[in-house]
């Protein structure tokens, strides 16, 4: 199998490196070579970050070079202009609906970005818009699983089946973690549901 890239990106706070894990756990239980890179800006909430996912029979690096990524899973709109030369041509990009005011614009040093949902429409041929924030708060009830219902968008453009994304999440989310499972898998499946053509 030819190697897949997947870029995520977003801001600190986002649950960006638990949806990458369980993507590169997914592969690896589908029998696939991954490699994972992240690269956080600043630490804190509100920094940008990106960990980059690349699996299939055998991965040399695990960093995605520019113009590279099949998939490009942006957290926020902004995130996902600033991160558009990563996606090859016949890439697709997965976009949260959601606009998250940049600490240079709330502290006046910026304006507000004109046109931001014409300007990624424009940006990518390619697009699949989901209100994660949406989903997740009326659907599944609890905002902290925007990550997952975007895990659940993005199940549906990867070659692994559904209970390979749930084993690989009940993994992830065991110990202390195992009572957020049920309300991730149902985040998970709305995401789903929400991409599936």
């Amino acid at each position: 199998m030819k190697t897949v890239n997947v870029s995520l990106v977003g801001v600190g706070g986002q649950g960006i490196i638990l949806t990458a894990d369980i993507l590169a756990k997914t592969a690896a239980l589908a029998g696939l070579d991954v490699k994972k890179s992240e690269i956080h800006g600043m630490a804190q909430r509100g920094g940008s970050v990106t960990s980059q996912v690349r699996f299939g029979s055998s991965v040399a690096s695990p960093i995605i070079q520019e113009g590279t990524a099949d998939i490009l899973v942006s957290f926020d709109k902004v995130e996902a202009l600033r991160n558009s030369g990563i996606l090859s041509k016949g890439g697709t990009a997965l976009v949260n609906d959601l606009y998250l005011v940049p600490v240079t614009v709330s502290s006046g040093q910026q304006k507000n970005p004109e046109d931001l949902d014409g300007r990624v429409k424009k940006s990518f041929k390619k697009l699949v818009l989901i209100d994660a924030m949406k989903i997740a708060t009326e659907g599944a009830g609890n905002a902290r699983t925007m990550n997952m219902v975007l895990a659940g968008a993005l199940s549906t453009l990867c070659p692994f089946k559904e209970e390979t994304w749930l084993k690989a999440m009940a993994e992830m989310l065991s110990g202390p973690k195992a009572k957020l499972l049920e309300v991730n898998k149902k985040a998970f499946a709305l995401g789903r549901a929400a991409t599936e053509v």
